[in-house]
C-alpha cells in the first residue's frame, strides 16, 4: 500500500502543476522517511551519481542542441524532399524519413514533433496534401524519437533499472526499424487508396546530389553510435562523446555554430541536463521506496498468473491513463515497476520490458484526446488536433503489429 501511495502522491502533485523532478524527490524522501528508510537516501543518490552511463544524458542533450542549432536536425528531411519529389506520399515519406534523422541525434519525440512539425505540415498543406496525412505522418514519425539510440527513454531505463545501456541501444534497434517500416508502408498504402490525398508535388529545385551531400551527417552519425557499440569498439557513453565532437566540428567548420549560437547550446545543454539529472534522482528515491514497500515482487506475482499479452495490454491501458498527465519520462517511471514485474513474472528480461514499454509509450503519445505528439503536431502547424488524431488510426494499426510481434517473439528485442 505504501508503493501506491507513493505513486499518487507522484501523480497528484503533478496535477497540481509541481515540477516532475520536485514531485520525485517530495514523494520518494517522504515515502522512504514513513518506511524507516530515511538514511538510504545518500546512498542511492550516490549510487546514482556513480552509474557508468550516467554521462550518456549530457552528452545526448549537447548533441541534440549542437544538431538543433547547427541546422542538421531537418538536413535528412529536406534531403528526402528533395529525392522523392514527384511521387505521391513523397513529402509524407519525408516527414516520417526526417523524423527519424531527428530522433538519431536528438533522442527527444517531442522536440521532434514541435520542430518537423512547423516545418513539414505546412509543406505538404502548400502541395495540397490532405491534412489528416500531413499532420499524422509527422506525429507518427516524432514517435521514433522514443525508440530509436540514442533516445533518452533508453537511457533513463538503462540508469534506473541498471541495464547495461549498450544493450538496451541495440535491442531497441529492430524494432525501431520494424515500426519505422510500417509507417512508410501505411504512407504507401494510404496514397495508393485515396490518389489525392498525397499529391505527386513537385516543390524543390535542388541537385539531387547537393540534397543526398547535405543528408549524410543523421546515418553517419547513427553508424558511428550503433556501429561502435555493437561491434564492441566503444562504450555508449565514448560513442556519444565522439558523435557530439564530429557534430561540433562540423557545425564550427561551416560556420553554422558561432558566438550567440554557441552560447545557446551550452545554456540550453546544461539547464537541461540538470533538469534531468533531479528528476533521475526523485525516481531512484521513488523507485526504492516502491521496492522497499513490497510492490514490484507483489506485480510479478500478479503478471505471472496472467497471459504474456494481457498483462502487456494491461500495462499499456496504465501508459494510456498516465498520459493524459504525465509527460513520457514520468510515464515511463512510473510505469517502470509494473513492466519489470511482466519482465520477471514471464522471462523474457529488462530489455524486453524497457523495449515493451517505451513502445506502448510511443503509441500513448498519439491516442485522442491528449496524445502529446498530436496536440504538439497540432499546435506547431497551427492545424485542428481533430486532422491530426483523424489520420492516426491508420498507423496505430501497424503500431499494435509491431507491438505484437514483440511479444509474440521477445527475440526481436
Amino acid at each position: 500500500m505504501m508503493g501506491l501511495a507513493v505513486l499518487a502522491a507522484v501523480a497528484v502533485l503533478v496535477a497540481l502543476h509541481m515540477p516532475v523532478a520536485l514531485s520525485l524527490i517530495l514523494s520518494g524522501a517522504i515515502g522512504l522517511a514513513v518506511l524507516g528508510a530515511g538514511g538510504q537516501i545518500p546512498d542511492q543518490l550516490w549510487a546514482l551519481l556513480a552509474a557508468p552511463d550516467l554521462a550518456a544524458v549530457p552528452l545526448v542533450l549537447l548533441l541534440g542542441n549542437i544538431a538543433f542549432h547547427g541546422g542538421y536536425a531537418t538536413q535528412l528531411h529536406d534531403a528526402a524532399a528533395v529525392l522523392l519529389q514527384g511521387r505521391r506520399g513523397g513529402l509524407a515519406l519525408a516527414s516520417i524519413l526526417g523524423c527519424a534523422g531527428f530522433a538519431a541525434t536528438s533522442g527527444s519525440s517531442v522536440a521532434c514533433a514541435a520542430t518537423m512539425g512547423r516545418i513539414a505540415v505546412p509543406a505538404m498543406g502548400q502541395a495540397e496534401y490532405d491534412p489528416r496525412l500531413a499532420g499524422s505522418s509527422v506525429a507518427i514519425g516524432s514517435t521514433l524519437g522514443a525508440l530509436l539510440p540514442p533516445s533518452m527513454l533508453l537511457i533513463l531505463w538503462a540508469l534506473l533499472t541498471g541495464t547495461p545501456l549498450a544493450q538496451m541501444f541495440m535491442g531497441a534497434l529492430l524494432p525501431a526499424a520494424l515500426s519505422l517500416a510500417g509507417m512508410v508502408a501505411t504512407v504507401l498504402w494510404w496514397v495508393q487508396r485515396d490518389l489525392e490525398a498525397g499529391p505527386a508535388a513537385q516543390i524543390l529545385q535542388v541537385p539531387r546530389g547537393a540534397a543526398i551531400r547535405a543528408a549524410w551527417p543523421a546515418p553517419v552519425l547513427l553508424a558511428i553510435l550503433l556501429g561502435g557499440i555493437g561491434f564492441g569498439l566503444l562504450s555508449p557513453v565514448a560513442a556519444l562523446g565522439l558523435c557530439a565532437g564530429v557534430m561540433l566540428a562540423l557545425a564550427l567548420g561551416n560556420g553554422r555554430l558561432t558566438g550567440e549560437a554557441l552560447l545557446s547550446v551550452l545554456r540550453d545543454s546544461i539547464l537541461q541536463a540538470a533538469i534531468t539529472l533531479l528528476m533521475l534522482a526523485g525516481a531512484r528515491l521513488v523507485l526504492t521506496a516502491m521496492d522497499l514497500s513490497g510492490l514490484p515482487g507483489m506485480l510479478a506475482v500478479e503478471a505471472g498468473a496472467l497471459p504474456l499479452l494481457a498483462a502487456v495490454m494491461l500495462l499499456g491501458l496504465a501508459c494510456v491513463v498516465l498520459g493524459l498527465l504525465a509527460e513520457p519520462a514520468l510515464i515511463l517511471i512510473l510505469a517502470l515497476p509494473f513492466a519489470l514485474g511482466i519482465g520477471a513474472a514471464h522471462g523474457p528480461g529488462p530489455v524486453w520490458s524497457g523495449i515493451v514499454l517505451i513502445k506502448l509509450v510511443e503509441i500513448a503519445l498519439i491516442l485522442p484526446p491528449l496524445g502529446l505528439n498530436a496536440v504538439v503536431v497540432a499546435t506547431a502547424a497551427r492545424i485542428h488536433p481533430q486532422a491530426v488524431f483523424a489520420g492516426l488510426g491508420r498507423f496505430l494499426f501497424l503500431d499494435l503489429l509491431v507491438l505484437t510481434a514483440l511479444v509474440m517473439f521477445p527475440a526481436l528485442a
